[in-house]
């Protein structure tokens, strides 16, 4: 083939690849403006994705108050725990100490109960004693320790401990007959049961 025959054939060939090009950039330009136009929304559209988002806003909102105030209701209850903690541990602070008086009170009580109350010799030393007795409750009374003395009552297993149990018909059933060793609490705590004994129906 002569060079002349050549020379229109690759013309064409220029001519076509040249033309695939532009169709090439013509295509891009077109599959940009459709992405462009995909980007753009309608009014309707815009205010939809808007309520949308304020929705979403409004429910986080939602929940962040519900954690502030569980958070705020927590703390309370911390409050109202620890003020009750110091509460009791004022209130009870003295519980050991008390408890180490008492076999002083139970001491002096005996001396009165077994002395010889028809010695005049003794008397002067028995009211001294009771006048002690007397001082001693009355101390402990203001830091809240009450006697239990349940002598002729109905037996309460929550103050009482019974330590034996007696028939008889003078008195119904389950009545403290004799307090062997008085009780005593602490701002309404038991600190000891009162030790007693107990009726039953006569046999």
């Amino acid at each position: 083939m002569s060079e002349q025959t050549k020379a229109p054939e690759q013309e064409l060939e220029q001519t076509q690849a040249e033309a695939e090009v532009v169709e090439a950039q013509a295509e891009q330009q077109t599959q940009e403006e459709q992405a462009e136009n995909a980007g753009e929304l309608s009014p309707e559209e815009e205010i939809a994705g808007l309520y949308a988002e304020l929705e979403t806003a409004k429910q986080t909102i939602d929940s962040q108050k519900d954690s502030v105030v569980r958070a705020a209701a927590e703390l309370e209850n911390v409050r109202r725990r620890a003020a009750q903690d110091v509460e009791k541990a004022h209130k009870f602070a003295l519980e050991k100490f008390s408890n180490e008086l008492l076999p002083v009170i139970d001491n002096l009580e005996r001396a009165i109960e077994f002395s010889d109350k028809e010695n005049e010799t003794l008397k002067p030393v028995l009211e001294g004693i009771d006048m002690t007795i007397k001082t001693f409750a009355d101390a402990l009374a203001k830091f809240g320790v009450e006697a239990v003395n349940p002598q002729g009552e109905t037996f309460n297993p929550e103050l009482h401990q019974a330590m034996s149990i007696q028939p008889s018909n003078d008195v119904s059933p389950n009545t403290v007959l004799a307090v062997m060793q008085k009780g005593y609490t602490l701002n309404g705590r038991l600190l000891r049961p009162a030790m007693v004994m107990v009726s039953k129906a006569a046999e």
